[in-house]
């Protein structure tokens, strides 16, 4: 995993127009999206025909996510960092564990600016897989350019689920992701696009990256 130094970042909704700053603590970020290898490796469903499989992990929900973050933490000793309450209905995250998580949105972003202020940290070609170069499917990960601080993929190929709800008030549960996919044009896969969908929710060019606090 990459060490993520603190920092801000604004972050903004053209939905609603809203701005917003968020200070970050240093934090760790998985140089890559989970692949299908890694997944299936700790889940127990394993087909054989994605051993040493390489491309992202798709189709899986933000419920699947989560549920997975704290396997991967029990499989390395680490304390989880998600646990429920109110009988199952709401995620609870220890900030403070050691454990695997999903990124919030702002250290998503922050992450995958690096530095940058522009929407993207590179020429689209160069670092996505997106409508116009991924032939209509995900690819290997790490084969485009990584950004300044040595992640891959944040942009394209498959957009990654982050922790945070997107607008309660209106949404209720649904929750945000980032990043862009395969299946997007160039104006799709961006630092700052945001898009949501309900925890539930499962989808061929949406999968996740795993973050860590420190």
């Amino acid at each position: 995993m990459v060490k993520i130094p603190g920092g801000e970042i604004e972050l903004r909704d053209d939905r609603t127009n809203n701005k917003w700053k968020v200070q970050l603590k240093p934090f760790l970020l998985a140089q890559y999206p989970v692949t299908k290898d890694l997944y299936y490796a700790f889940t127990k469903n394993s087909p054989l025909s994605l051993k040493g499989d390489q491309k992202p992990v798709e189709n899986v929900s933000w419920n699947n996510a989560i549920s997975f973050c704290n396997l991967l933490s029990q499989k390395a000793g680490l304390r989880e960092c998600y646990s429920t309450s109110n009988e199952g209905e709401n995620i609870i995250c220890d900030w403070e564990s050691e454990g695997y998580r999903l990124p919030t949105e702002a250290e998503w972003e922050y992450a995958c600016r690096a530095g940058s202020t522009q929407y993207r940290y590179g020429e689209i070609d160069n670092i996505a897989w997106y409508y116009e170069n991924s032939g209509g499917k995900t690819h290997e990960v790490g084969k485009k350019e990584a950004n300044a601080w040595g992640l891959y993929d944040m942009l394209g190929n498959v957009w990654e689920w982050c922790w945070d709800l997107y607008d309660e008030k209106v949404y209720g549960s649904y929750r945000v992701f980032r990043g862009g996919g395969w299946y997007d044009p160039a104006r799709g896969c961006g630092a700052s696009c945001r898009r949501r969908s309900h925890p539930s929710f499962c989808i061929d060019d949406l999968g996740f990256r795993l973050a860590k606090s420190y």
